[in-house]
């Protein structure tokens, strides 16, 4: 089997990290600070990206082209024919940055670099994995997926370093060497890394992968990584299939929650401090409040969240998506719903 690229193929990062480790923090410092390289994101919504409205140039329904030369692209279904379009743009772009879901074994999404006709067109360069360092533990490493990223990461990026002791991060490294004793660890905070570091660093090799996934199946027999793996049959795997696969099989769900009504400040903030349950791993939305005429951003990691505020440009809705372990959908959802404000519009009074 041919494991080698094409080396004139455009270099490919793959972005993985479990939920609520940084990653959109990392794409946003990916875009903002290019120099000279032509770089194309692909997402799995560009919207909640966030991208600084001064290096945006044009926004399409699938793409975003910012002033710096770098473009965001939506993967919107089959990763193949998002890479595809890159690649068919009249403009060659210089790299791609593929980020995965919080849920996504990044394995799968490398196969189907080497596995197709884009082993042609792309050279796969590396495998970055966020770590968030104030909320990693053994929980996570029990998950097939949490410890897929580890196992499979090139580089180890521990994020959120400013909000932990020296101790933490040493004992989290020592947590990540027991799974990977090979491991290339980076430190940093809000994603800022110098992008050298971590970019067209040539760090992935296909036959050491391979023959990780091999040993981890017959050694670790409760974590069955031959399931989704088998990647060179030529048939497409998208993003949304493989992160079904696995919320059926760690027992993850992902709720939905839309409002046409603005929440009432202090309803949410008794749902946030009492209701909502530990195991919701990660939220994230945008939130309408009736007492505010801002449009507000909420990310919840672990037990830290943060609401960042910003001007309303389109509809006033609630949009909020809620992702854990064994949720009781039916009970999240009305105590939401109980959190829709019932004299809405009078909080500016």
């Amino acid at each position: 089997m041919t494991t080698t690229p094409a080396p004139a193929g455009v270099p490919v990062t793959i972005l993985s990290g479990f939920l609520g480790a940084g990653k959109t923090t990392l794409l946003n410092h990916i875009l903002s600070n290019q120099q000279g390289v032509k770089t194309a994101v692909l997402v799995n919504e560009f919207g909640e990206i966030g991208i600084d409205n001064d290096l945006v140039v044009t926004t399409g329904e699938e793409m975003v082209e910012l002033s710096n030369g770098c473009v965001c692209c939506s993967i919107n279904g089959e990763l193949m024919e998002a890479v595809e379009r890159i690649i068919d743009r009249p403009e060659p772009m210089d790299y791609i940055v593929v980020e995965t879901t919080g849920l996504a074994d990044p394995l799968p999404v490398a196969m189907t670099f080497l596995g197709s006709e884009l082993r042609d067109q792309t050279r796969l360069d590396s495998i970055i994995t966020l770590i968030d360092a104030e909320n990693f533990d053994d929980g996570i490493l029990a998950t097939e997926v949490g410890r897929s990223q580890v196992i499979y990461g090139d580089i180890l990026l521990l994020n959120k370093c400013d909000l932990v002791s020296e101790d933490r991060l040493q004992a989290v490294e020592q947590q990540l060497r027991d799974v990977k004793n090979d491991a290339r660890i980076l430190r940093s905070v809000k994603g800022d890394v110098p992008l050298p570091l971590m970019l067209s660093v040539g760090l992935f090799e296909s036959d050491k992968v391979i023959g990780t996934e091999s040993n981890t199946t017959n050694q670790d027999s409760s974590h069955d990584h031959s399931h989704g793996h088998d990647h060179s049959h030529g048939h497409d795997h998208s993003h949304g299939h493989d992160h079904a696969d696995h919320l059926e099989i760690e027992g993850f769900t992902s709720l939905s929650f839309k409002s046409e009504g603005p929440f009432a400040l202090r309803k949410f903030q008794n749902f946030l401090d009492n209701q909502m349950p530990q195991e919701v791993f990660r939220a994230k939305g945008i939130l309408w409040f009736n007492e505010s005429e801002k449009r507000h951003v909420f990310h919840l990691a672990g037990k830290r969240f943060s609401i960042d505020d910003s001007e309303w440009t389109g509809d006033r809705k609630n949009q909020l998506v809620l992702i854990g372990r064994d949720l009781d959908h039916d009970q999240l959802r009305q105590q939401l719903q109980a959190c829709v404000a019932k004299d809405a519009g009078k909080g500016f009074s």
